[in-house]
């Protein structure tokens, strides 16, 4: 079966487990993992790790995100975003574009943000979502996050659309919730869309419809290579002496600038996974991928 990474368009309604599960189910059930949760009311862009290429997904996990969301002000829910119940409510001011341009550039840049409740962080090994739903509250540790840009794009009489380019960590629901009480009234998320993962701004997604009618003809979806994402790594040609010795789990001697990650290649370019460069001229493997072994 094919590895590789596959750009899912996250439906609406289903949480990112259940696209994960219905994916793995269409790949035999080959090992899987998805890259950066989405909750169940938004959509987007999901990328899943398939194979040996859930061995670099951490490398994914790290990129910025770019999401367009809708705020309804005026009322607050318990999770939120619309899956809530409603918990307060407030007036909403008379909403002016130039006010609301200038607010915008205090939230933009480096900054920290207290995950919600309702969210997958986990204390104790406990998701916060389930303790929530147990109607239990426990303090949780602010985050260093950034946005890098903030954009509004149409404003009601009540509601705000905006699009951010945010850092990993983000949590819109709480971007919305601040924006609301630093207008003087609260808010929440009725509508949100994940338009991309750094670096596949540019890459054409599949929906879990075209991937279920690619397998029904028996051939396989198109899936981007394990090092797709890694181009921002240097990369490192190994000879075939080389390529085994790394492979059996020794360090090999090649001048590389700096102590980094690195992309590992045999002479035939095939990727064999990461290595640690160390600054000295050593590379020991890292993360190396089965089908190389």
């Amino acid at each position: 079966m094919p590895s590789g990474i596959l750009l899912l368009d996250k439906p609406l309604g289903l949480s990112s487990n259940a696209v994960l599960q219905r994916v793995r189910t269409l790949f035999l059930r080959q090992k899987a993992g998805h890259v950066g949760s989405l909750d169940p009311l938004a959509t987007g862009m999901l990328p899943i790790c398939l194979g040996e290429a859930t061995k670099i997904a951490g490398q994914i996990l790290a990129g910025r995100k770019r999401y367009r969301f809708t705020v309804a002000l005026g009322a607050a829910t318990a999770t939120g975003d619309t899956e809530g119940a409603v918990t307060t409510t407030a007036p909403v001011p008379p909403l002016e574009r130039a006010a609301l341009e200038a607010l915008l550039t205090r939230f933009r840049g480096p900054q920290t943000q207290t995950p919600p409740m309702y969210s997958a962080v986990k204390r104790a090994g406990q998701p916060l979502y389930k303790l929530a739903r147990a109607g239990v509250t426990v303090a949780r540790a602010a985050r260093a996050i950034e946005l890098f840009e903030l954009a509004l794009l149409a404003l009601g009489p009540a509601s705000l659309e905006l699009e951010a380019l945010c850092s990993k960590g983000t949590y819109i629901r709480v971007l919305a919730e601040d924006l609301a009480a630093a207008l003087g009234t609260c808010g929440h998320v009725t509508a949100l869309r994940r338009l991309y993962v750094e670096p596949f701004e540019k890459e054409p997604m599949h929906t879990l419809e075209s991937v279920a009618a690619t397998r029904a003809r028996g051939d396989w979806p198109r899936l981007l290579s394990s090092d797709w994402p890694l181009g921002h790594l240097t990369a490192v040609r190994l000879t075939a002496s080389e390529a085994r010795r790394l492979l059996s789990g020794q360090s090999v001697m090649v001048e590389v600038a700096g102590a980094a990650a690195v992309r590992l290649y045999d002479e035939a370019g095939t990727f064999l996974g990461l290595g640690e460069a160390d600054g000295r001229g050593a590379v020991r493997p890292r993360r190396l991928l089965n089908a190389a072994l």
